[in-house]
């Protein structure tokens, strides 16, 4: 794949996500799965995987997206790409953010910001759990439910809610016991 295109990709996608990662979430599964980068189900581990790594999960992503493309320098490239809006708008707020933090049309807008990204990390949630989790539609002999990776679900969630322990924890014990159930 062209670095170019790689770069301009990653750089859309880093200019448009508002509110972290999370919100990246969408705008990634659009350009990689819809454009034909990755399959459903190699998002889902890309998801995965990078949530489970240290560092933010839009560059986690960006970063293996970029490698699957185009080997190391895909990789920068695309890292790159996703990190260049960031820096850009960051630099030109600290630069005027002095002079206009107080105004009113700066705050509103600042409102209206917020449950833009609420509502994207909302969509990211909905889009892993119910087809990772509960649709399962990259396993199509499974049926449209899967049962235990719901029931899965279930008792990871319920264990966390009670216990609160560190969330590798979560994560070596839903593999360890996808070892077994899967």
């Amino acid at each position: 794949m062209n670095l170019i295109t790689i770069f301009i990709a990653f750089f859309k996608i880093g200019l448009f996500t508002i509110g972290g990662g999370l919100a990246a979430i969408p705008l990634l599964r659009e350009e990689l799965v819809d454009g034909g980068w990755v399959t459903s189900a190699e998002f889902i581990d890309m998801l995965a995987v990078s949530q489970s790594t240290p560092g933010p999960i839009g560059i986690n992503m960006a970063t293996y997206a970029g490698f699957k493309a185009a080997s190391f320098l895909g990789s920068l490239i695309a890292t790159a790409g996703m990190v260049a809006p960031s820096l850009i708008i960051i630099i030109m707020i600290a630069r005027f953010m002095r002079n206009f933090a107080d105004h009113p049309t700066v705050r509103n807008v600042l409102s209206g910001v917020r449950p833009a990204a609420v509502g994207l990390i909302a969509a990211a949630s909905w889009f892993v759990l119910a087809n990772s989790v509960l649709l399962m539609e990259w396993f199509p002999g499974m049926g449209w439910f899967e049962l235990p990776a719901f029931l899965l679900f279930v008792a990871l969630a319920l264990v966390y809610w009670k216990t609160r322990a560190y969330p590798v924890y979560y994560i070596l014990a839903g593999g360890g016991i996808g070892i077994f159930l899967f």
